[in-house]
């Protein structure tokens, strides 16, 4: 299994360097959302406005990001990865890829955010904590809807219907730790919802391993 999700990373990163306009159109979303927003509230801009607005960015980027994980995949080389591997392998691979991607994605995002709209974070360990749990979360629920929407017609707008419901629990909770961290709480004030993080995103895992080999088999 392991070496399985390894080759299978390798794989993806392959890809994605030969196909370099898919992470490039991301970041190129990012920076420039971010650079409207900047013009349009003129560089001011409260601490409440600042954490929705870097949410909704980020949420929006992940589901462009990840939408491509199983949607730009061909019947042929799915049958090519069916010959070959594991359902469990391919779903978590696609998972630990796209949190890794959506990782760097949500740093360089912070970094525009800071620089366009000030650094208002005090607490940046909680902060920081906060999104790439966020990330992990993002990138399990949404390789699983992608997984689901690949196989429907109209994919685009399947995904965006079926992620959202199931992203909003998580969403809700982010917002209100890095809130928190922008007044300069601490981590241990908010260890309890850190752990409904990691409970969400446990829960969401077990369920793509369960549920992936069933659509694997279509």
């Amino acid at each position: 299994m392991v070496s399985e999700i390894k080759a299978l990373i390798y794989k993806e990163i392959f890809l994605e360097w030969q196909q370099k306009f898919a992470f490039n159109g991301v970041l190129l979303y990012i920076i420039s959302t971010v650079f409207v927003g900047y013009l349009a509230f003129e560089g001011t801009i409260g601490t409440r406005a600042w954490n929705a607005l870097f949410w909704i960015i980020l949420l929006f980027a992940s589901i462009n990001a990840i939408l491509k994980s199983f949607l730009m995949e061909g019947e042929g080389r799915m049958l090519y990865y069916y010959t070959l591997s594991s359902p469990h392998g391919v779903i978590n691979a696609k998972i630990i890829y796209n949190a890794v991607l959506m990782a760097v994605l949500s740093l360089v995002g912070f970094f525009v955010f800071a620089v366009f709209m000030g650094d208002v974070v005090q607490n940046k360990a909680l902060f920081f904590l906060n999104m790439i749990l966020g990330v992990i979360g993002f990138s399990a629920v949404l390789s699983m809807v992608s997984a689901i929407a690949s196989k429907a017609m109209n994919n685009f707008t399947l995904m965006a219907v079926l992620s959202f419901p199931l992203v909003l629990p998580l969403l809700l909770v982010l917002i209100r730790v890095s809130g928190a961290a922008m007044q300069g709480a601490v981590i241990s004030e908010h260890f309890s919802d850190l752990l409904i993080i990691l409970l969400l995103t446990g829960i969401t895992l077990v369920l793509s391993n369960l549920l992936f080999p069933y659509i694997w088999k279509e």
